[in-house]
């Protein structure tokens, strides 16, 4: 006999949809320009200050709920841009999802820099386990785990690699999927971290405006990145067709 899930209480479903628009007017008020604040939220729901701390006891926990749910929701986007390709052709999924990642945080730089504004560097033990529940870190390293198993590119041996970067893939503290991965094969992690770095990094320039903007317009410094990731990768035979994929996500409006 299959398990029948408990419907969730009265108390329970006006608590979820109070989160829901805890989220929801705080991604309005990024949306406007306006401060994100305890004070700015609670107006905008209609409620005292002192009320919504039984929900957010803290402008950090404001944070940590917002920026989740925020991440949560653009990788479904993502996601459901990239499922116009199949399962078994993760390059092209993962070719178009750091394209709309990129789209995302052009054009909704407040968004994007509230997610990525908690660094797990200074968190403390339980908000770093937060925060390495990321959503699209774990659906980036996803594709790049099922890339890995078509392509086999090569990653470094433990014994190679610098004895910290030795610790961190072994413990890692960063939002992938690694469980699964055997602890020899912890290497692939290193290959994670500076793929994600490179991708990061050219899309945090262009949506601070830290880039020349003719640079920014056309997409070239983008595009270049993308393509100098396809041979770490495995796919430097797939790169005419990953282009064309590259290309026509970058030309859609």
């Amino acid at each position: 006999m299959p398990h029948l899930r408990t419907p969730a209480t009265r108390r329970e479903r006006q608590r979820e949809a109070t989160y829901d628009e805890i989220v929801a007017v705080s991604a309005r008020l990024l949306e406007e320009g306006a401060d994100l604040s305890l004070r700015a939220v609670a107006a905008g729901m209609g409620m005292t200050a002192p009320a919504l701390y039984r929900y957010v006891a803290s402008y950090q926990q404001l944070v940590d709920l917002v920026a989740f749910e925020l991440d949560k929701a653009a990788t479904a986007a993502w996601a459901e841009a990239a499922s116009r390709f199949p399962e078994d052709d993760p390059a092209a999924r993962l070719t178009v999802a750091c394209t709309r990642f990129r789209r995302w945080a052009l054009t909704r730089p407040r968004e994007f820099a509230l997610v990525f504004a908690n660094p797990i560097a200074e968190a403390d033990s339980e908000r770093r386990d937060l925060l390495t529940l990321s959503t699209s870190g774990h659906y980036f390293t996803d594709l790049l785990w099922q890339i890995w198993e078509l392509y086999q590119f090569p990653f470094p041996a433990l014994d190679d690699l610098d004895p910290v970067i030795r610790d961190s893939v072994l413990d890692p503290l960063i939002p992938a999927k690694a469980d699964h991965i055997p602890r020899e094969d912890r290497g692939l992690l290193w290959i994670y971290m500076r793929a994600w770095s490179a991708l990061y990094g050219v899309v945090t320039l262009e949506s601070t405006g830290h880039c020349d903007p003719r640079v920014i317009e056309s997409g070239q410094l983008f595009r270049a990145t993308i393509l100098d990731w396809l041979e770490p990768l495995g796919l430097q035979h797939e790169r005419e067709r990953l282009t064309r994929i590259l290309d026509e996500e970058l030309a859609r409006p």
